[in-house]
Parts: structure tokens; C-alpha cells; sequence
């Protein structure tokens, strides 16, 4: 199995910065144990103007069978003659994704400690294999590369030069380009080298769900084929393929960055402020929240949904709150939180203030027990209605905070946007936004099942005839929940339990 990646160089970096990138020295030839036999790096070429380096898996079919058991690919029985004459050697499959993450594992993570900044470059960058199976056709190739902005060749292989009327094979000579991140361009291979050969050679575990989601981190949630990348990575295991895409769909807004995702919830309410410089909806939004956590007393806050950090960071200017905590289903987006707030620079009594933690709301996590308050700050439009039962339950019915904020978009303030198409949401990844008497009945509804008392409250300029642009309702714990939450609770926490399996 064969791989090459390539760049050019320009005015801001010599080509062989390639060599930092990788963590191997351009000038020698490094051999590397692999699960799947010896994978051998060295460059072709090494200047400034170009640099490619290649990776070659050396696979030894009688062995893998050997030490399988004589199990055929993937660890099903297979016939005994394809157990030793196969394309394993020669085409690209999961076991070169097996060499990438082997030999590249910290380029794959996107560090350099010789070099920090050169990581976070987006490169002239040009991969080739010479042999991938393509099981859906170029099509299939371009379909899947394309949306990531790679410019994609994906030339079909004849079964037989020498006899043309065979007519073309299921594999395929594959070059992209493209300026990407180096680590970005080897998560992609990573995850669609076995999703292109449709198989893997090993068993597959639950793990392999946590694997794919970090690999696909910041690229497949957003994905157009991201159902057929998840079904086939995981080889078809439905319950693992249902968890996959149920997390996906919760990472959804915690990728996008929030300059692009939320254009109009930062928008400036014009006609609310005389001052010569307005307040962005966004600020008015925190200012409303931490107001009502002043109401409160809270004094150790959950933000659930936390994205990349603003709220917890406004949180923590305000030294009545001992303890911060930032929830979010996208490791990413709490790294960027963490940048943001500067955690290692941080003085420790400062640090001991703040915790960031991974999680999905979907499910209910004993972490999240025993707080004043907990804040859902535009979250709950991100979350598909099938899947909200799960996240009150998560919330309201097991962590249960002493005071929940929840705010939201109010769609009937979007007339008053011009920029905003007529029937269009704010943003692409919405998936509903409620006007005020439907937010009501929700929010009615979850506070009279989980045991707490509501009010509502206008979030920006309150339009006498559309109402707020967002709409805010606080909870408050009465009591225990009802009989009809503990009901509805138990079969919301049963499903969830299920889906995981």
C-alpha cells in the first residue's frame, strides 16, 4: 500500500516544513511496526519549492490470516483461497489508515513542538494513491471529498490493460489538492480510506464510535454524506451507526464558529439603544442571564451547551460565582473555549474556579448534580424535537439545578431582519425556532412535569407587535417531580439507555 503527500513552498514557508509537520527528518528513511506489518517513511524530494513525503505499508497477508485464525478480511470466515490471494498489499484500505495514525499520530493531532504555529497553517497540500478501492465509483470518491474542499481525480483502473473489453475495475488512482491544515488533510484519510473500501480488517467495538467522532471532528457533522461515511466506517452496526449520527446531530452547532453560525444573534438592535455605540443581541442575552442569576444567589453555574466559552467567561468576571462549569459535545469547541479563557496562564485560585467537561445533554450525567443553576443559552433549537424529551429529562429530571434559564430565538422577530429571507431560520443548523405562545406551551409543559415554576422575560427590544427578538424563560424548583415526570422520565431514560446499545 502506497501513499504520498506533497506541498510547495512559498514566501511564508519553504516546502520542507513538511518534515516538522510529520516529525520526520527529510533526509532519512525510517521504518515503523505497524498491527498490519512495517510501514516505511522517506521523501522523494526535499526543497524549498516542493516536499513529498511517502508512506509505504509493507502487508503480509499469509500472516494477518495466519494470526487471525484463518478468519478471512474483516473477521468473517471467508473462502480459503481469498485468504491468500488478495489486493492487500497493493490497495489502500483501513490498514493504511492503521499506518497513518501508527506513524503520523502527532501530525494526526495537529501538534508540533519544534514549530507551534505551523499546525494551524492551511498548506498547499497534494495526496496520491496510486491503488483505492472505490466501492460507488469515482462518483462516490468525488461525493465524498469534494465537500471538503479538496479538488478530487479519481481515475478508474482497468482490470486489464491488455484487455481493454473488461473493461474497468472497482479501484481507482486517486490525487487531490487542496490548502488545507496537514492534520485536517489526515483525518480525512483516516476516516474515508476504509469508508471508500467499504471494509475494515478488524473487529469493530464500541470504541469505534469515539473514534470516528474525533477524527470527524469540525468536518462530518456537517457533511452531505455523513450517513453513508458513519454506516460504513462502522461497518454497518446499526445500534453503533444510530449513536454516531444522534451525536453528530448534538455537535452540530458547537462546529460551526460563532461569528458564522449565529450572523444574526449578533446583530445589533438598532432601534433598543440610543448610545452611539449599540449592544449586539448577543451581550444584551448574557447581560439578561446574569441578572437573573443575581436574582438567584447562584453561586456555582452550569453552562450547558457552553460552545466556546463566552458565557463562562463573563461568568467568571463576577466573583460571587464559586464555580463554573462549561458542558459541551465538542471536544473542539471546549479546546477554543480553553484558548479563549486562557486556562494554563490562569493563577490557580482563579483556575480552581472553572471546569470544562464533555458531555451530551441527551443523557442524563450524575457530574451535573447539585448545582444552583444551570443555563441553556440558544440550545434548545440546535436539538431535533424527538431528541428535546431526552435532554428535559437530562436536565430538569436528573440534575435538577435549583434554577434553569433557557433562551431561544423568537421567530415572529424575524420580519424585522431584512437580511433574513421570509421562512427562513436564523441559522441553517436550527432545527425549529418557536414563536412565543409555542415556547410557552414547552416551557408550561416541562415545568409542570419535573416539579418548577416559570416565568418568561423579553431578551433585546420588545416589539409591540412581534415581541423580543429572544425569548427567555426562567425556572424554578417547587419541589420533587410529579408523578407524570417520574412516568415520562423513566421511559425517556430507558430509551436513551437503548439507544446506546
Amino acid at each position: 500500500m502506497f501513499l504520498t503527500i506533497s506541498i510547495t513552498g512559498d514566501a511564508r514557508s519553504p516546502a520542507t516544513d513538511l518534515g516538522f509537520l510529520l516529525h520526520k527528518h527529510p533526509e532519512r528513511a525510517q521504518r515503523f511496526s505497524t498491527s498490519c506489518g512495517d510501514a516505511h517513511v522517506c521523501y522523494p524530494e526535499a526543497s524549498e519549492q516542493r516536499c513529498t513525503a511517502a508512506l509505504l505499508l509493507d502487508v503480509d497477508p499469509v500472516s494477518l490470516v495466519r494470526r487471525g485464525g484463518g478468519k478471512g478480511r474483516g473477521g468473517t470466515a471467508g473462502p480459503a483461497l481469498a485468504q491468500y490471494v488478495n489486493d492487500r498489499p497493493y490497495a489502500a484500505s483501513s490498514m493504511l489508515a492503521v499506518a497513518l495514525r501508527t506513524v503520523f499520530s502527532s501530525a494526526l493531532r495537529g501538534r508540533c513542538d519544534a514549530r507551534p504555529e505551523l499546525p494551524a497553517r492551511e498548506l498547499p497540500l497534494r495526496v496520491e494513491v496510486p491503488v483505492l478501492p472505490a466501492h460507488g465509483g469515482p462518483d462516490l470518491v468525488r461525493r465524498l471529498l469534494a465537500p471538503l474542499g479538496w479538488s478530487v481525480e479519481a481515475d478508474p483502473l482497468q482490470l486489464d490493460a491488455h484487455f481493454p473489453e473488461w473493461g474497468e475495475s472497482r479501484y481507482v488512482r486517486l490525487a487531490i489538492e487542496g490548502r488545507l491544515r496537514l492534520s485536517d488533510a489526515l483525518r480525512h484519510l483516516y476516516v474515508l480510506l476504509p469508508v471508500l473500501d467499504d471494509a475494515k480488517h478488524y473487529w469493530i467495538a464500541p470504541d469505534e464510535v469515539d473514534k470516528l467522532l474525533r477524527a470527524g471532528e469540525g468536518w462530518l457533522a456537517g457533511h452531505p454524506e455523513q450517513t453513508l461515511i458513519a454506516n460504513r466506517y462502522l461497518k454497518r452496526r446499526r445500534a453503533l451507526t444510530r449513536e454516531a449520527m444522534e451525536r453528530l446531530e448534538l455537535a452540530r452547532l458547537a462546529e460551526a464558529d460563532d461569528s458564522e453560525a449565529e450572523e444574526l444573534d449578533n446583530a445589533v438592535d438598532e432601534d433598543a439603544d440610543t448610545d452611539d455605540r449599540p449592544v449586539p443581541l448577543a451581550v444584551r442575552r448574557r447581560e439578561a442571564i446574569l441578572a437573573v442569576l443575581d436574582e438567584t444567589g447562584a453561586r456555582r453555574v452550569l453552562d450547558l451547551g457552553c460552545g466556546q466559552g463566552q458565557l463562562v467567561g463573563a461568568l467568571l468576571k463576577e466573583s460571587r460565582f464559586s464555580e463554573v462549569v462549561g458542558v459541551d459535545v465538542s471536544v473542539r469547541a471546549l479546546n477554543e473555549a480553553a484558548r479563549r479563557l486562557r486556562l494554563e496562564r490562569m493563577p490557580e485560585r482563579e483556575a480552581a474556579r472553572v471546569k470544562l467537561m464533555q458531555g451530551s445533554l441527551a443523557y442524563s450525567d450524575a457530574r451535573l448534580k447539585g448545582y444552583d443553576a444551570a443555563v441553556l443559552s440558544e440550545v434548545v433549537e440546535h436539538v431535533d424535537p424527538p431528541r428535546l424529551p431526552a435532554l428535559e429529562h437530562a436536565v430538569f429530571g436528573t440534575a435538577r439545578p435549583g434554577c434553569v434559564i433557557v433562551t431561544t430565538p423568537n421567530v415572529e422577530y424575524n420580519v424585522r431582519w431584512e437580511s433574513l429571507p421570509a421562512g427562513q431560520v436564523r441559522h441553517p443548523d436550527h432545527r425549529f425556532e418557536w414563536d412565543r405562545k409555542q415556547f410557552r406551551a414547552w416551557a408550561d409543559g416541562v415545568a409542570g412535569r419535573f416539579g418548577y415554576g416559570v416565568e418568561y422575560r423579553p431578551v433585546g427590544e420588545n416589539d409591540p407587535e412581534v415581541g423580543p427578538p429572544t425569548q427567555m424563560a426562567v425556572f424554578r424548583s417547587t419541589g420533587a417531580a410529579t408523578g407524570t415526570e417520574a412516568a415520562t422520565g423513566t421511559g425517556t431514560a430507558d430509551r436513551a439507555q437503548e439507544s446506546r446499545r
